[in-house]
Formats: C-alpha cells, structure tokens, sequence
C-alpha cells in the first residue's frame, strides 16, 4: 500500500499520511459525523467504512487542508466540505524515530460551503447560531411568564 503520499521506511514502521504536522494513522467517524454525514452530504454510501474510505483517499492525495491557518480542528476537503476533526495519540504505533501516531476523530461534517453559503465565515456562523439560539430561549421564557 505504499504510493507517493505515504510514508514508510520500512516493513516494520507503521502506515501513516501526514496532515500538517499530524500524522494520522487511523480514523475514527463518531456516530454525530456519522448522522450529519447522512443529513448534509450524501445519502446513499452512509457506512462507517464508506466515510473513513473517503477520507483516507482524500488524506493520501492531500486534498484536505486546515480552515483557518491557526485553528487545529476545523479542516476542508477539496475547499468546499468542512468538518470538524479532533486528534489523540496512538497508544499502540509509533513512527521509526518512536514518535506516537494519531489517530483523526471526526467530530462532526459542517456541510458543504457550495450549498450553505454561511460556513464561508465559521466565526460568523457560529455568532449568528448562539445569538439564535439565546433568543429562541428569550421568546420561550417569555411565553411561559
């Protein structure tokens, strides 16, 4: 499985893809990503397998890149699918030097910034959904009053 994108020295080092200054050796898809995968990207390859094939494809031909240059956690695939995406350390693989491995954990897929034109601006976004939701509850404490 060893192409232009991995790097392995040898049989004995495990398989990784670098992302930024991570290198992932595993994905884990929470079933959160799991069920916004289904209702904001694509309905009909919708397995835990199917998502982590996809993203592993995308990884190796370095089609995803960080939102913002210092955010650690929110990435793009192809500039257009945002996802949110935790990292931890490998407790069993290690790199040739004995550097841990990380293992991806997608939180959850934001959407796509093509059909959701507000992910174009996630701090925005994220204000407007706070102040959304502060009032939704205003006008819900309002009615029981």
């Amino acid at each position: 499985m060893k192409d232009k994108m991995t790097r392995r020295w040898n049989t004995y080092e495990s398989f990784y893809v670098g992302l930024g200054d991570k290198k992932v050796a595993d994905i884990v898809i929470t079933n959160h990503a799991k069920s916004r995968w289904i209702d904001r990207i694509e309905s009909e390859k919708t397995g835990f397998d199917d998502i982590a094939e996809f993203l592993w494809e995308c990884l190796k031909n370095g089609r995803i890149e960080p939102y913002y240059r210092n955010e650690q956690d929110v990435y793009l695939i192809d500039d257009d699918l945002v996802f949110v995406a935790e990292f931890a350390d490998t407790l069993t693989e290690t790199d040739i030097t004995g550097h841990p491995l990380q293992k991806m954990i997608v939180v959850t897929f934001l959407g796509r910034m093509s059909e959701t034109i507000e992910l174009r601006d996630l701090k925005t976004y994220y204000s407007w959904l706070r102040h959304s939701r502060r009032m939704t509850l205003v006008k819900n404490s309002r009615k029981r009053k």
